[in-house]
């Protein structure tokens, strides 16, 4: 073997032993961002806003990977955590869903029932009452004839509310003697009652001149004395 090919040699071996040392520093930093990093793990991010107090589908969320140091412990990351849930604020698109941000929809006690009526939006419901709220039910009735008195009764104390719905426009054909006749705008509110609390609250919705919600406050356990449950105005007089 001559010089030159001892030379071709030589740069073939360090060429070689260059490659190997840079594909261990390849290698070498691979390995450094793995243990800064570390494995990933699934998230969800919200698509678009959703409203407080609205039931959670899967459809409303995109899948993410992303390191999981780097996820807070209340980051979800299985969509089977959203069933039964609603949204207890409202959540911005992007966001990356947490179980902080989700509560589970509001249950029927043993004895109760699911029933919803239309509340006149102009009673200061929307955005004031959200399911778990508690409420006093108060109709109003006119007098049977000119003899008879108006009265306002209070026919379901400390209600729990279920759902709150979209207000909606109300028929604008609607029969003069309606109740709602001045009404533009309705939200359907569900409440869990019992039968007895049901049968009052359906009567009120067919047959009063109007029907209000009244907020009651958290923790408040006051009950209303029978006195106070009926209301006419010649006891101001």
């Amino acid at each position: 073997m001559n010089s030159r090919q001892r030379r071709g040699v030589i740069l073939l071996v360090l060429s070689a032993l260059c490659a190997v040392g840079a594909f261990a520093g390849v290698l070498s930093v691979i390995r450094d961002v793995d243990s800064k990093v570390g494995p990933e793990v699934t998230a969800y991010r919200l698509k678009n806003d959703i409203a407080p107090y609205k039931e959670l589908s899967a459809g409303q969320f995109e899948k993410v990977s992303m390191p999981e140091r780097w996820l807070s412990d209340t980051a979800v990351t299985s969509l089977g955590e959203i069933r039964g849930k609603i949204a207890v604020t409202k959540l911005e698109k992007g966001s990356l869903l947490q179980t902080d941000m989700i509560v589970d929809r509001p249950e029927l006690d043993p004895g109760q029932q699911e029933i919803a009526i239309m509340i006149d939006a102009s009673t200061g419901v929307a955005g004031k009452i959200n399911p778990g709220s508690r409420v006093n039910i108060f109709a109003t009735f006119e007098a049977d004839n000119n003899k008879g008195v108006d009265q306002s009764k209070l026919i379901v104390a400390d209600a729990r509310v279920l759902d709150v719905g979209k207000l909606t426009p109300l028929d604008a054909n609607q029969s003069s003697n309606d109740r709602r006749r001045t009404a533009t705008e309705a939200v359907p509110i569900t409440f869990a009652l019992d039968t007895a609390d049901a049968q009052r609250v359906a009567y009120a919705e067919s047959f009063a001149e109007h029907v209000r919600l009244a907020l009651v406050a958290g923790g408040d356990t006051t009950s209303v004395s029978p006195s106070d449950r009926t209301y006419t105005l010649d006891e101001d007089k």
